[in-house]
Formats: structure tokens, C-alpha cells, sequence
């Protein structure tokens, strides 16, 4: 089992900054991929940034210049730093972690953790 948890959400103002954490913790032998979703009021899940454990990075044109990820490989934690935020940033933001785990077989595992909220209002 491999439980993810997000934190950082909360209320910025346009052209704030937040930072998103995410811990990955259980039973996890390797880590293949760390990714931030998003899920705004009436939309779809859409990607927001991943980072591999090869050490790409990929970001959709909405957020590439204002978002970086980065990840504390050791500690299983990923992060989401989000500057110059508008109001179409403003969503559910999800922390997605795809790996496997501890066990002989090595299984594959793909979490999600609860979301966070981003609120971007003036």
C-alpha cells in the first residue's frame, strides 16, 4: 500500500505564488514518476507537471515558466512551485505518484492523493 498526501493549498491573490508538497510513504521500492494534475469546477483532470526518475521534466504550455517541479528523491516527496498564478490556475491540484513497491514481485503502483485546494482571487 502507498499512501500519497498533498499540502500548500489555500487562498493567493493574482500574480501570487504557492508551494505544493506531496509525500509518497508505504511500502515503495522504486519511483518512476511524480506528477501534479489539476481538476478546475467543470473540467476534466488535465496534467500540470511531471518529473521521471531519469530527471525529465514536462509541462503543458498553460503553466511552462510559472510552475517548476522538483522532488527530494530520498524522501519521496515532490513539490510544485507556482509562481506569477492566475485565475484559470485556481482548481483542485493532485499529486500523482507511479512506481513499485517493496515486495519480490515488484508490483506496480499507481496513487493519487486527496487534492489540495488552489484559489486564486483577488
Amino acid at each position: 500500500q502507498v499512501q500519497v498526501v498533498e499540502s500548500g493549498g489555500g487562498l493567493v491573490q493574482p500574480g501570487g505564488s504557492l508551494r505544493l508538497s506531496c509525500t509518497a510513504s508505504g511500502t515503495i521500492g522504486g519511483i518512476h514518476a511524480m506528477s501534479w494534475f489539476r481538476q478546475g469546477p467543470g473540467k476534466e483532470r488535465e496534467l500540470v507537471a511531471t518529473t521521471t526518475s531519469g530527471g525529465s521534466t514536462y509541462y503543458p504550455d498553460s503553466v511552462k515558466g510559472r510552475f517548476t517541479i522538483s522532488r527530494a528523491t530520498a524522501l519521496n516527496m515532490v513539490y510544485l512551485q507556482m509562481n506569477s498564478l492566475r485565475p484559470e490556475d485556481a482548481a483542485v491540484y493532485y499529486c500523482n505518484i507511479r512506481g513499485y513497491d517493496s515486495s519480490q514481485s515488484r508490483s506496480l503502483f499507481d496513487s493519487w492523493g486527496q487534492g489540495t485546494q488552489v484559489t486564486v482571487s483577488s
